[in-house]
């Protein structure tokens, strides 16, 4: 299979008193039906978690929030790659972006997921077009 991969927006937000508010943040999102490609929470502070969602539908997460007084900052932008495991694949992807100058900003991924794997690539708005096609030819 070859990588699939699509441009993705994502929104942030920092909640404090970690797991009370990070709870209610997550039910409300979830009660406003959002489904999502990826999410990833880290520490923010003393006391605070930083929220990352990257949502399947943007505006369901937009109206949802807002609907809830949540203050979300973004939209920012991302690539999401799914592919087949394959040995040197990831270093591909990095080797095709690094000779075009796109820098990654933050990744994550799992692997092992009916022998495939998912990451999230979050690059500057202004490069995340140019790495769409680079990462495509």
């Amino acid at each position: 299979m070859a990588l699939e991969i699509i441009q993705v927006e994502y929104y942030s937000t920092v909640v404090e008193d970690q797991i009370a508010n990070a709870s209610k943040l997550i039910t409300e999102i979830v009660g406003a039906g959002v489904d999502f490609h990826a999410f990833k929470s880290v520490p923010a502070g003393q006391g605070q978690m930083k929220f990352s969602f990257f949502a399947k539908d943007s505006s369901k997460l937009t109206e949802g929030a807002e609907k809830s007084g949540l203050n979300l900052e973004g939209p920012h932008s991302a690539l999401f790659i799914k592919g087949d495991e394959k040995s040197g694949e990831l270093a591909q992807v990095y080797e095709k972006l690094s000779q075009a100058g796109i820098q990654v900003e933050e990744a994550f991924g799992i692997a092992d997921i009916n022998a495939g794997y998912g990451i999230i690539l979050c690059i500057n708005h202004e490069d995340c077009s140019e790495a769409l096609e680079v990462l495509k030819s």
